[in-house]
């Protein structure tokens, strides 16, 4: 569908707050609109329809988690969803708290565009989302943020020996199903900094449906080796441990869609901008496609050690400071510029 072939039909959907508006780089959209959702509509059509490309789903869908069907990715028709207008790599928000030698530090590791990367504006959207947090709590202190790469040899056990205050973004394991999990015996999550859905990647020729998990029962799939595998065995669904599926876990994500590409597995499982950013580095775009419906839905969090003195204080400041973010609008405007970057980065 051409996002403005048919400008009268357009508009006959838009409810609230009209506006027209040119995206930095794209066709004439129809943006910083409230759009009323049409029986059938997906968030890939609405994106079509305002922004010419449905790959941009993701700056609706992140504009309108409170409106989201809850445990999918689909929205009631009927229901009003806001339409941001994508915007250009303009300069992350200043950072007056963020010093090199302040007494509370934070951890992070590179390498993982576009939440944490030392090449991407601010630092990346996860970075950008916690110092704004932190400027914004009711009781702001000097911090520092230390990069290391090597998440898995570094990372955690300089959070846990408390070398470091608090690390970010980590994903939060099943920790009411797992509680002997090390990272839920050992550490304490803030609330989500965002919703990450985790996505099934196909061949584009098709063959592979998922409305319910039923759908998946007997199928291949594919994580590389490494990754977290708990939304396959968590309590609702024992795909591993009562051998319901059969999972591959090659080295990388790459191996992975090689290996869809050839027929060894029925799909590739990770995050949606992971997904992405392969497909268009393989020169696999229109040969590999995302479902539409998530497998599974994960959160990155802060993580602080639970036998940090100051743990619950710390905690406090990254709670209340994300609260006021989002109470403000700018986590909105922080996520929406950052995936813009992101999609246009990809094309």
């Amino acid at each position: 569908m051409g996002v403005c072939a048919d400008i009268g039909a357009a508009l006959r959907h838009i409810g609230l707050g009209l506006a027209l508006a040119w995206a930095p780089g794209a066709a004439l959209a129809l943006c910083d609109v409230t759009y009323r959702v049409q029986p059938g509509d997906t968030l890939a059509a609405i994106a079509d329809l305002h922004y010419g490309d449905g790959e941009k789903w993701t700056l609706i869908y992140y504009a309108n988690l409170n409106a989201m069907v809850p445990g999918t990715q689909d929205v009631a028709a009927g229901a009003q969803v806001y339409v941001p207008c994508p915007v250009g790599e303009i300069a992350p928000d200043a950072t007056p708290l963020l010093q090199p030698d302040a007494e509370m530090t934070l951890l992070t590791g590179g390498n993982y565009a576009p939440f944490t990367d030392q090449n991407w504006p601010g630092n990346g959207l996860v970075t950008e989302l916690v110092n704004a947090a932190l400027e914004m709590t009711p009781d702001p202190v000097p911090y520092a943020i230390t990069w290391e790469d090597q998440w898995s040899q570094d990372l955690l056990p300089l959070l846990d020996d408390k070398t470091h205050d608090m690390g970010f973004p980590w994903l939060r394991p099943d920790c009411e199903g797992t509680p002997e999990d090390a990272l839920c015996a050992k550490f304490h999550f803030s609330e989500p900094l965002m919703d990450l859905p985790i996505m099934l990647f196909i061949r584009a020729e098709g063959g592979m449906v998922y409305t319910s998990d039923a759908d998946i029962l007997g199928k291949t799939l594919c994580r590389p080796e490494g990754f977290f595998t708990h939304d396959l065995d968590r309590p609702d669904r024992r795909w591993l441990s009562e051998g319901l599926i059969t999972l591959r876990q090659p080295a990388s994500p790459e191996a992975c869609l090689e290996m869809l590409m050839s027929g060894q597995v029925d799909a590739a499982t990770f995050n949606v901008f992971l997904g992405a950013s392969k497909i268009v580095s393989m020169g696999l775009r229109g040969q590999v496609v995302p479902l539409e419906m998530p497998l599974a839905r994960e959160a990155l969090h802060v993580v602080i050690s639970k036998r940090h003195w100051r743990g619950t204080t710390h905690l406090y400041r990254i709670n209340a400071g994300l609260e006021a973010l989002r109470a403000s609008g700018r986590y909105g405007e922080i996520v929406s510029r950052h995936l813009e970057v992101f999609w246009a980065r990809l094309n």
